[in-house]
């Protein structure tokens, strides 16, 4: 692996600050989750052994169809919100202008997931540059293929 420039140590530092990583949650709660687009979605899953909600805002990688989503896990497996989803699918998301929605998560194959990245590098060529260093370093671990999860927005509620 390369030395990182400033930039790209600088990413992987935010990503491990948690009061800054959890900063736009507070914006979405606040109802202004529109400041970021329809690139990013608040999400609102249950705690596996706590039965908490809990919350994160993640990229949207992809849209498929209207009310899909595909949004990718950077720190792996590991991540917390993702085993939650995987004990507990019926999830909420707030993206754009539109808040509080129930969806069902759904982690995808490891294939569907390498030709989800693959769509997305070359859509995003720059922007997958820069994430691919920033989780790199803040992982210690190349990136190869990342897990990722499709929302399918339903009426089913939680």
């Amino acid at each position: 692996m390369a030395s990182p420039n400033l930039a790209t140590q600088l990413g992987a530092r935010a990503l491990q600050t948690r009061w800054l990583v959890r900063a736009p949650i507070w914006l979405y709660r606040a109802g202004l989750g529109f400041l970021f687009g329809t690139r990013m979605l608040m999400l609102q899953h249950i705690g596996r052994t706590s039965g908490e909600r809990r919350f994160v805002v993640l990229e949207v990688v992809d849209r498929p169809a209207p009310d899909e989503f595909v949004i990718v896990s950077g720190f792996g497996t590991k991540a917390q919100w993702y085993r939650n989803i995987q004990a507990h699918p019926h999830v909420r998301i707030s993206t754009g202008i539109r808040r509080n929605l129930a969806a069902t998560a759904t982690p995808m194959t490891n294939d569907e997931s390498s030709t989800a990245l693959e769509h997305y590098i070359h859509h995003h060529p720059g922007a997958w540059d820069k994430l691919r260093e920033t989780i790199e370093h803040a992982t210690g671990r190349p990136v190869d293929t990342l897990p990722m999860v499709r929302l399918n927005v339903s009426r089913a509620a939680y």
